[in-house]
């Protein structure tokens, strides 16, 4: 445990940590001692760096809710044409769905913070920001009617693969996409601001 006036990084941990005890036992689990433990600081730290529960939470939420708005921006950033824009939908579907233990992560913390919303209205501040910027970046390339049909595509798909015991495959993926998006004209290039997808993409630490 690390104790005494030097730790610039304790915030940041007790952050992580949050994230890392909600993973394992819900939010309904998480408590300031819990997380205290897992982020090895003094249970006062808890109490000092955040005016409760719900604000470390809002904190935390928020965070992880900017790594896949990450994510979204860099892979539809990196589209130059349509054609690879509905790659690169498919691709966030594939990716925010992907069984491993990292990405299962993701996805219990997803579904934390989609329960905590329909509890908690304070919450869904945070959700609505989440789709409004997801929606901005698909709005690159596809009309603002579209581009709201299609993040709800992306969530439904992907929370359907994650959960089920065969989840579908790409081919399904792409045929909804083609249906959503018949008769959308060519788009005007992303913004020069949009991120650049890296060179190897990795699925966000989340489902969204």
């Amino acid at each position: 445990m690390t104790f005494g006036r030097h730790d610039p990084d304790r915030r940041d941990r007790i952050l992580r940590a949050t994230l890392d005890v909600i993973a394992e036992v819900g939010v309904a689990g998480a408590s300031h001692r819990r997380i205290a433990a897992r982020a090895g600081v003094p249970l006062g730290s808890m109490t000092y760096h955040f005016d409760g529960m719900d604000a470390l939470l809002r904190e935390a939420f928020t965070g992880f809710a900017m790594t896949v708005v990450t994510t979204f921006e860099q892979r539809l950033g990196a589209a130059r044409d349509l054609a690879e824009a509905r790659e690169a939908v498919a691709d966030l579907v594939h990716d925010l769905s992907r069984g491993d233990e990292g990405n299962q992560r993701s996805i219990v913390l997803t579904h934390e913070l989609y329960t905590l919303a329909a509890r908690k209205p304070a919450f869904r501040e945070l959700t609505r920001e989440w789709m409004r910027r997801s929606r901005v970046a698909l709005e690159w390339h596809f009309d603002p009617v579209t581009a709201r049909q299609l993040d709800a595509l992306i969530e439904g798909l992907a929370i359907h693969r994650a959960l089920e015991t065969e989840p579908h495959d790409r081919s399904l993926t792409i045929e909804a996409i083609a249906r959503i998006t018949a008769g959308t004209a060519a788009p005007a290039a992303p913004p020069a601001s949009a991120p650049s997808a890296p060179a190897t993409p990795s699925a966000p630490n989340a489902v969204r």
